[in-house]
């Protein structure tokens, strides 16, 4: 049985009181940096944790606040990205419905290891009940000097404003998120400069995910090398799967970094549903590449996903049986892509549209054989050609679907139609 960090609050309700949490050992983590260690102390404690970060790209933590220049003579902001737009993807919400007050001690101790005095939280516009619950947390928090002046008694200021989203997929790209919160058109920038050093109103800026600062009280509590131990390597710790599809159990299951995805699926998710066999797996939120029912003898981290063409992301693990049209699930990715681009970078504008269309055209039985020519090409165009990966996420699943099942594609192209045996369509 993995250790629990994060499920033992998700799980229960009552972490939502601050007393609760305050009596589980809640906010002791944050008063132990700002009363008794330095920030340097802090950041070594984080980098030899390997905690990565939870939100897609898997950089390391500890890394990013190192890359904070110091005495700029600029602010320094902390964005806590919390618009969780990838589809597949729902553990951010659950953090911050369930134990709002662990993300808030998280990001104290981020603060106060980088030199921060004002953050933001980037909300996704839909959570309601996230932004209702964060306000209340943030309220409770003040109320016990854990916010605002003086924290702990220390010359050590900190206020946080909750930033609502407005529902945009791309605002989940970190410099995107800036520009909206800069009250811009959520547009991504051009790198370099980077946001450590110019983020937020040109100054610099960490940005973490929900997940990522919820797991810094632990690791400033236990060692950063406990948590590293936790996982595989280079890849500190636990982290939350959420598994959605044809599962008997879908849900959040926290387990350590390198768990094997057959281990996810048919341990924690009870295996596929109806007795049915599983046809193909996205291990990592709709950017992730497809993996086929032999490919799942894996470890669920950032480099062994890497190393298979496809990645962890946000670990929003769709499971899809027998029952799927491999054909139609691409089309859905491509329509979503097509809908959320920006629109700034011309590959992807006119790519995702175009490979929406196309793909349609296969599904509806009125594909040619050049199309599936045309969608593997048009994958590879697409990867690395814009200011953001939105079109890298979206050509990793368009290569993927058709490589890996070439056959069904054909057979839509073919024959008009599917080839799924007309009794598990369901």
């Amino acid at each position: 049985m993995a250790e629990s960090i994060l499920s033992k609050f998700i799980e229960n309700e009552n972490a939502l009181s601050i007393d609760r949490y305050l009596a589980n050992g809640g906010y002791e983590a944050a008063r132990k940096v700002v009363i008794s260690m330095t920030p340097d102390r802090i950041v070594q404690e984080v980098k030899q944790s390997d905690l990565r970060g939870l939100g897609g790209a898997g950089f390391g933590t500890g890394m990013k606040w190192g890359f904070i220049p110091k005495n700029s003579g600029k602010p320094v902001y902390l964005a806590v990205n919390a618009d969780e737009g990838e589809p597949g993807t729902f553990k951010d919400r659950y953090i911050m419905e369930r134990v709002p007050h662990l993300m808030l001690e998280g990001m104290i101790i981020c603060c106060y290891a980088v030199g921060c005095h004002r953050a933001y939280i980037y909300v996704r516009g839909e959570y309601d009940k996230s932004i209702e619950r964060l306000e209340k947390a943030i309220f409770e928090a003040r109320e016990k000097g854990f916010l605002g002046t003086q924290i702990f008694g220390k010359p050590f200021d900190l206020d946080i404003v909750i930033h609502r989203g407005a529902g945009a997929y791309i605002c989940g790209e970190e410099t995107a998120l800036l520009e909206s919160l800069e009250g811009k058109k959520g547009f991504p920038r051009l790198k370099p400069p980077f946001p450590a050093v110019s983020g937020l109103w040109g100054c610099p800026t960490v940005i973490n995910n929900v997940e990522t600062l919820s797991y810094l009280p632990s690791i400033i509590l236990k060692g950063g090398a406990w948590f590293a131990a936790l996982g595989s390597a280079k890849n500190g710790g636990l982290r939350l799967f959420g598994v959605s599809g044809h599962v008997k159990k879908p849900g959040l299951y926290e387990l350590p970094l390198g768990t094997p995805l057959r281990s996810i699926i048919y341990d924690s998710a009870g295996g596929i549903r109806n007795g049915n066999r599983l046809k193909a797996v996205v291990p990592g939120g709709l950017s992730a590449a497809v993996l086929t029912a032999d490919e799942i003898d894996i470890p669920m981290d950032f480099d062994s996903l890497k190393v298979k063409g496809s990645m962890l992301g946000s670990a929003g693990v769709m499971v899809m049986d027998e029952t799927v049209c491999m054909v139609r699930a691409l089309y859905i990715t491509m329509r979503f892509f097509a809908h959320e681009s920006c629109g700034q970078c011309s590959p992807c504008r006119e790519g995702t549209g175009w490979m929406e269309k196309v793909v349609g055209r296969v599904l509806a039985g009125k594909g040619r054989t050049e199309d599936l020519k045309s969608i593997a090409e048009t994958a590879k165009y697409l990867t690395g050609t814009t200011i953001c990966a939105l079109a890298d996420g979206a050509a990793m699943p368009l290569g993927s679907y058709v490589e890996k099942f070439y056959s069904e594609f054909e057979h839509h192209v073919r024959h008009g139609a599917c080839d799924l045996k007309p009794e598990l369509v369901t």
